[in-house]
C-alpha cells in the first residue's frame, strides 16, 4: 500500500539528497580532521576554554562513544563529545565542539527556537508512531467501505506533520549554533587564519546540510501521505 511507484516518485529525491549530504559530511570531516589547528587544543580543551569564555560554569564536558555522536543535553547541562572530537586537535574537532557549545549558550539564554523545538519533542515522539498507524488504519477502513476511514487517515496525516514541523524548527537552531561557533572560535583565537576559518566553515556548512536534507525528506514524506489520503476522497466521489 505504501511502497509503490508513487512513493518512490516522492521519496527518491530525498533518498538521493540524504546520500549526497552524508557523503559530503564525511568528506568534509575527514579532510579537516587531518588538519591540526595552530592552537593545538583538543576538542575537549577548546570546549572548556569556551565554557569559561562564555561564563557557562555549570556545563560539564564528558566523552561519549560513537563517531560524530556529539551533543548537548540541556536537561543535565552536559556537553557530550565523541572520542574523535574530544581528543583530536584538528580544525574539524574544534568546529564540532564549538557548535555544541553554541547549543549550551542557547540554553543558557533561553533561546526561543531551542525552547520551541524542545516543546515539540513529546508530540513528535508520539506522532512518529501514531501518525502512520492512523493513516494505515484509515486507509484500511476506507477501502472496506467505511466513510470514517478518511477522517481517521487525515487525522494521522495531521499528527504525522509534527515531524515536518520539528525538522523546520530544528534548522534555525542549528544554523544559529554554527554562527555562534564561528564567532567564538575566531574571538578566542582558537582558530586563526583564513585557511582554518575556511575549514570551520566547510565542516559547519556540511553539518547544516544534513538538517536541510532532513527537512526536505520530512516534507516529501508528508506530501506523499497527503496525496495518498487525498486520493481516497477523489475515489469516493
Amino acid at each position: 500500500m505504501f511502497l509503490n511507484s508513487q512513493y518512490l516518485l516522492y521519496m527518491a529525491p530525498a533518498f538521493l539528497l540524504m546520500l549526497l549530504t552524508s557523503w559530503y559530511v564525511k568528506s568534509a570531516y575527514q579532510k579537516w580532521g587531518r588538519v591540526p589547528a595552530r592552537s593545538r587544543l583538543t576538542g575537549s580543551e577548546a570546549a572548556q576554554r569556551l565554557i569559561a569564555r562564555s561564563g557557562l560554569y555549570g556545563i560539564q564536558v564528558q566523552n561519549v562513544s560513537g563517531n560524530l555522536t556529539d551533543n548537548y543535553d540541556p536537561r543535565t547541562k552536559i556537553l557530550h563529545l565523541s572520542q574523535g572530537v574530544a581528543q583530536n586537535t584538528s580544525v574539524a574537532s574544534l568546529a564540532v565542539a564549538a557548535h555544541e557549545l553554541g547549543h549550551a549558550q542557547q540554553d543558557a539564554e533561553g533561546y526561543f527556537p531551542l525552547r520551541f523545538r524542545a516543546a515539540l519533542v513529546p508530540m513528535v515522539n508520539i506522532g512518529s508512531y501514531l501518525g502512520w498507524i492512523l493513516v494505515m488504519l484509515g486507509l484500511f477502513l476506507s477501502y472496506a467501505g467505511m466513510a470514517l476511514g478518511t477522517n481517521i487517515a487525515w487525522l494521522g496525516v495531521v499528527i504525522f506533520a509534527g515531524g515536518a514541523v520539528f525538522a523546520l524548527a530544528t534548522l534555525p537552531v542549528e544554523l544559529n549554533a554554527s554562527a555562534r561557533a564561528r564567532r567564538l572560535l575566531s574571538e578566542t583565537g582558537i582558530i586563526s587564519g583564513p585557511e582554518e576559518q575556511r575549514g570551520v566553515n566547510t565542516v559547519l556548512t556540511a553539518a547544516a546540510l544534513t538538517y536541510v536534507a532532513a527537512l526536505v525528506t520530512a516534507m516529501l514524506q508528508l506530501l506523499y501521505y497527503v496525496s495518498l489520503v487525498g486520493g481516497l476522497g477523489r475515489r469516493r466521489k
